[in-house]
């Protein structure tokens, strides 16, 4: 972690938070709990870069990304990210979870290196890793700081989110597409609340988030869907994919991306956990399912793209392309003649559903 070291002082918090021991995180100021926010420890640190680059070997189609915070109070058992939480000395469980890293100085840090003359201004993406309108922003406020330098610079950007936090930041978005590209997506791929409740349980419902969609489109952002990831005989039964993609065309989405589930080290043991104990008759499906590796089998991804196709087809979401796990690919929006790039990822960026004001296209 490139944070500053600093020595972390005991000082009383000056919000009523509760002070809490002190971990070994590098640049830690402090650590807090408060009532709002029970079960869940801040580890407040001084970030040294807001900036994270992509490594050149990686697929994505962006090279720049920000997370202001680390770990995730939305708790998804599948969250690919779990297993980052490691190079803390955290564990990719519950820590993950209720102990969070905040970049408490990130827009300050922002700003100093967007304002550097090597910046060339390209596309950033953020909810990358862990969410940024996770419940912890409610408390800290980061995001509306990072959208104005970033559109204050000139930077294109976009942000996926399960967090319906994102319409308090709705008037600064549209504000910041009238100077840059901005492109907006919400994660959402199962609507029934019961499963939703145990698999995202610290995440907004499904019928809030399609409530966002709609808000979002209504303010003319065009707002894509991340439909990832889709659970083997969880989610991924014809019924279930045609009323998610019903939802999402009558919620206004332009773009949807669709996937199935992969099971990364560190989050595999805890999602195998999970099964265990809410669906044990599927552990032995499961064990075989992803017995080889973070990937189902080929088999079973071109069997449920065929499934996503017909319901993508069936909604008006045009040309639908295959259901990817690694790298990115053209995604067809509901509006046949525009395309949106997306990473086939377990959450995933596109510039596409982005505003581009006239003569900002050299930005991407």
């Amino acid at each position: 972690m490139r944070w500053n070291t600093q020595t972390a002082l005991g000082e009383a918090s000056e919000d009523g938070g509760e002070n809490v021991p002190l971990i070994p995180l590098a640049g830690l100021l402090r650590a807090v709990r408060t009532p709002e926010f029970q079960g869940i420890t801040f580890h407040e640190v001084a970030a040294r870069s807001a900036l994270n680059k992509v490594p050149p070997a990686s697929s994505m189609p962006f090279r720049w990304t920000i997370n202001p915070y680390r770990g995730c109070s939305h708790a998804c058992v599948y969250c690919f990210a779990r297993g980052t939480h490691k190079y803390l000395d955290l564990d990719a469980g519950l820590d993950f979870d209720r102990q969070l890293v905040v970049k408490v100085n990130v827009v300050e840090v922002l700003r100093a290196e967007l304002a550097r003359p090597s910046w060339q201004r390209e596309h950033v993406a953020l909810g990358t890793n862990t969410d940024p309108y996770q419940r912890a922003e409610g408390r800290y406020g980061l995001m509306p700081g990072i959208i104005r330098a970033l559109a204050d610079s000139g930077t294109p950007f976009s942000i996926l989110t399960k967090g319906t936090l994102l319409a308090r930041d709705l008037p600064l978005l549209k504000a910041a597409a009238a100077q840059v590209p901005v492109g907006t997506g919400i994660s959402l791929a199962m609507l029934d609340p019961e499963l939703q409740s145990v698999v995202e349980p610290g995440t907004p419902t499904p019928s809030a988030r399609l409530s966002l969609i709609r808000k979002l489109t209504d303010a003319g952002m065009p707002c894509g869907v991340m439909a990832m990831p889709i659970l083997p005989w969880l989610t991924d039964g014809e019924e279930q994919l045609d009323a998610l993609f019903g939802a999402l065309a009558e919620a206004g989405a332009s773009g949807v991306t669709a996937g199935a589930l992969h099971l990364r080290p560190g989050t595999k043991e805890w999602f195998m956990q999970w099964l265990a104990r809410e669906r044990p008759r599927l552990v032995g499906r499961y064990r075989r399912l992803y017995g080889q590796g973070a990937y189902a089998p080929k088999e079973y991804r071109t069997w449920l793209g065929k499934r996503v196709a017909a319901a993508k087809e069936r909604h008006g979401f045009g040309r639908p392309d295959t259901v990817g796990h690694r790298t990115p690919g053209l995604e067809q929006s509901r509006e046949p003649d525009r395309e949106r790039t997306a990473e086939a990822g377990s959450q995933a960026h596109q510039p596409a559903g982005a505003r581009q004001p006239a003569g900002q296209g050299q930005l991407f």
